[in-house]
């Protein structure tokens, strides 16, 4: 079954995402691009990403966002708008009824290009290569397919391993009674 994910890298002033189509093996990009967030104060920066984001959903029914979770580095103000951002971008998802999975940009990192501590243009590289991108992409915005491409990879392996009928106990596999 093919799903639809929308990845979301937060910014307060640009907004990357990305939009693919994924089955269990095999993923395909939709499309992509950067929110450049207007507004003159930082509330009507969050209504606009929050309108942007509904605008992206309506028009390309994604089922599931994947967002990029905050990190604290050493600026804690610039943390806490990062959060704001993210989290008009999860309430456009959830008011049009997606289900929402973060994670951490090593994880995603780790995820696309192999290594939680790869660059910036390694993941530009990686994302044009694995979805067979002609075009170079902006570092939001491959950041924002990246984190797409880690849900459906994550996606894939909780398939595998999570077999209809039967549950993990901690040393092996039972079936479910029915």
């Amino acid at each position: 079954m093919t799903v639809r994910i929308l990845g979301i890298d937060p910014g307060s002033r640009q907004t990357g995402y990305g939009i693919i189509d994924s089955d269990k093996n095999h993923s395909t990009h939709i499309d992509s691009g950067c929110i450049y967030v207007k507004g003159e104060t930082f509330a009507d920066r969050l209504g606009d990403i929050f309108q942007k984001i509904s605008i992206i959903i309506s028009e390309y029914e994604p089922v599931e966002l994947s967002i990029e979770q905050v990190f604290v580095n050493k600026n804690v103000d610039s943390a806490l708008k990062l959060g704001q951002a993210r989290a008009a971008a999860i309430c456009a998802a959830v008011n049009a009824g997606l289900k929402v999975s973060e994670y951490t940009p090593k994880a995603v990192k780790s995820a696309v290009v192999g290594s939680g501590n790869a660059s910036k243009e390694q993941v530009q590289h990686m994302m044009s290569m694995l979805l067979k991108l002609e075009k170079g992409l902006q570092a939001d915005q491959a950041d924002a397919l990246g984190i797409a491409l880690c849900h459906a990879h994550n996606r894939s392996l909780t398939g595998k391993i999570a077999l209809p009928g039967r549950k993990r106990s901690s040393t092996r596999w039972t079936s479910v009674p029915k």
